[in-house]
């Protein structure tokens, strides 16, 4: 087997550096559209409870744990979409906008930042079960977020919470709400 003369390894080298770099050159990064749950704030209560409490763990189900969009395909078929996601991670907002809402609702004395060490009567836990685009539909879209809470005394030491809530939400989504379906199935950000 003959080598190649020096020039023409050269000449082989710097083609392949040109057709790279043309690549890199001509394709425009793609855009990815970045988004955060924003829910209306709950009503304040008649009377908020004498005692403290603090969001602690909020963990999310494996399918839906990535900051990516999830779209639900077919009944056992579901995506990640690439161009569409959230600016932190599902378990992290959630769990802001659980303490948040609390906080707003004054459904306690004190209600202390997630993950703190400030020591309460209280601590509430969730688990989000599902938090996906449902496209199953032709021609229209849902939003579908499942949550449910339990609540622990925190001095009691016990794994068995005092109350548990399931709190399931279906919204319809619109082109104006910031993504489109195009019909090949996949997701994009709406540019208009």
């Amino acid at each position: 087997m003959k080598h190649l003369p020096i020039r023409a390894r050269h000449a082989l080298v710097l083609l392949a550096a040109v057709v790279l770099a043309g690549c890199s050159v001509t394709r425009p990064a793609p855009v990815k559209g970045t988004f955060l749950l924003d829910p209306a704030a709950p009503a304040a209560v008649a009377k908020p409870q004498p005692s403290s409490v603090r969001v602690g763990t909020v963990n999310v189900a494996a399918p839906f744990r990535g900051k990516n969009f999830v779209s639900r395909e077919g009944e056992l078929r579901y995506e990640a979409d690439f161009y569409n996601e959230f600016l932190v991670p599902p378990a992290t907002m959630i769990g802001e906008i659980t303490s948040r809402g609390l906080e707003r609702a004054k459904a306690f004395t004190l209600v202390a930042p997630v993950n703190s060490a400030t020591r309460t009567d209280w601590l509430l836990d969730g688990f989000v079960s599902s938090l996906f685009v449902d496209a199953r539909e032709q021609g229209r879209m849902y939003a579908e977020v499942a949550v449910s809470y339990y609540l622990f005394r925190a001095d009691a030491g016990t794994a068995m919470p005092v109350w548990t809530r399931d709190y399931r939400q279906r919204v319809p989504l619109t082109a104006d709400q910031g993504v489109t379906h195009d019909p090949d199935g996949s997701w994009c950000p709406d540019h208009q």
